[in-house]
């Protein structure tokens, strides 16, 4: 919960509330001098600005308090379609959200079928008023020939299980990231081609929204630096732990391939929560205007970068020891 929030925190619920970052009210944090403060909107107000977006480079966060959102249920589940059909699903699914009020978040994807075949991934989320959430899923069951699946209201909590049978313990996983403007037929395209070249049932792409609060949200409120409408997508492939060493290069091949798929219409950099320590120059672009403010709260909180987290700020170690 913590590393999801202080990195940013995607979720169905996106458009309503926000990231999960936007609903932080305070951090209690151990600071690279032993000092204990807490971070919020009237107390240490630089750091708790760094802290939505920057993560756990700054001290070890040790008591968070949100805002929390009385929400009885939510109408929620998963469609699956055949491949055959993913252009005029896919498009479908784009048009229903455009017009979508904030409460109504759709996560697409391309999956490995249980055959080995690729399927076609809608898992919308209405988060408004139960009595609708019938009348507004409804349109998804028409967008092509349903292979399985249903929607039904549940608690929130349940809806986050949809996944559940796609994932598989004991497996390695390649993962890269980029953030789309939006999913034009472009972007479908490119889905379509990188999913019809996979290289095992364990190869996916998976969209994640962004837009409604999360989007209203001014660019230099919090470190979080992209706060336009665009779609995060995902690009795993996962195997078994004991494959041979062909397998571990045929998927990374894979992720590599289909990252470079989407180049040339991504936004620079990527979601931070989702890079790598090597992804520095990445991770600086994702901060756009940010970055330079970012850096001095660094430099102010943690100048012998003691704090080192998974997540990399837009400037190495030795950069921020020298300066």
């Amino acid at each position: 919960m913590t590393g999801l929030t202080l990195g940013g925190g995607y979720g169905p619920r996106i458009g309503r509330f926000g990231l999960a970052l936007d609903n932080l009210l305070a951090a209690e944090i151990v600071l690279a001098d032993g000092r204990m403060v807490t971070a919020k909107h009237d107390s240490e107000e630089e750091l708790f600005w760094a802290l939505r977006g920057g993560s756990g480079n700054f001290g070890v966060v040790t008591t968070m308090r949100h805002r929390l959102h009385d929400l009885s249920s939510v109408h929620s589940g998963m469609l699956l379609f055949p491949f055959t059909e993913a252009k005029a699903v896919l498009e479908g699914a784009v048009d229903i959200a455009a017009s979508a009020p904030d409460e109504l978040t759709v996560q697409l994807g391309l999956v490995g079928g249980p055959d080995g075949t690729p399927l076609v991934m809608i898992a919308p989320t209405w988060c408004g008023l139960p009595e609708q959430g019938e009348a507004r899923l409804a349109p998804f069951f028409r967008l092509g020939t349903l292979v399985a699946g249903a929607f039904d209201a549940m608690a929130y909590g349940a809806s986050l299980a949809v996944f559940d049978p796609f994932l598989v313990t004991g497996q390695r996983v390649f993962m890269e990231t980029c953030w789309l403007p939006a999913l034009d037929s472009r972007g479908i395209d490119a889905f379509i081609r990188a999913m019809a070249t996979a290289v095992s049932p364990g190869c996916a792409i998976v969209t994640h929204e962004f837009r409604g609060a999360a989007s209203r949200v001014p660019a230099e409120a919090t470190a979080f630096g992209v706060r336009r409408d665009h779609v995060l997508v995902e690009i795993l492939a996962s195997f078994a732990d004991r494959s041979e060493p062909r397998d571990e290069r045929w998927h990374r091949r894979w992720v590599q391939a289909t990252l470079r798929a989407f180049s040339a219409m991504a936004l620079p950099g990527g979601y931070p929560n989702l890079l790598t320590r090597g992804d520095v120059e990445r991770a600086a672009k994702s901060y756009g205007r940010n970055v330079d403010r970012l850096i001095r709260a660094k430099r102010r909180y943690d100048p012998d970068n003691v704090f080192c987290s998974a997540i990399p700020l837009p400037a190495s170690p030795h950069t921020l020891a020298a300066e």
